[in-house]
């Protein structure tokens, strides 16, 4: 898989990574991932069908993260903050 865009609990988009098993980008709005903040997406086009039939639940964002390149603290600060 790769990575994966997932709608946060406060309404905005994270992208997770599953090759260093944390997110890489959050508090992210639907029109900064249509302009590509990520840099993962080829075009808008590609970006808005990723937003309207890929978007993951929040949960998988909770249950994919490993901390090896973000520590636990880190993270737990960083959902209360996607969360609010």
């Amino acid at each position: 898989m790769g990575s994966f865009i997932a709608k946060q609990p406060n309404g905005l988009y994270c992208r997770f990574s599953t090759i260093v098993d944390c997110p890489t980008h959050w508090n992210m709005t639907r029109e900064e991932y249509l302009n590509n903040v990520t840099g993962t997406v080829a075009n808008r086009e590609e970006g808005e069908s990723i937003l309207k039939h890929y978007i993951k639940p929040f949960d998988n964002v909770i249950n994919y993260f490993v901390p090896n390149n973000m520590s636990q603290e880190e993270f737990d600060v960083l959902v209360k903050e996607m969360s609010s």
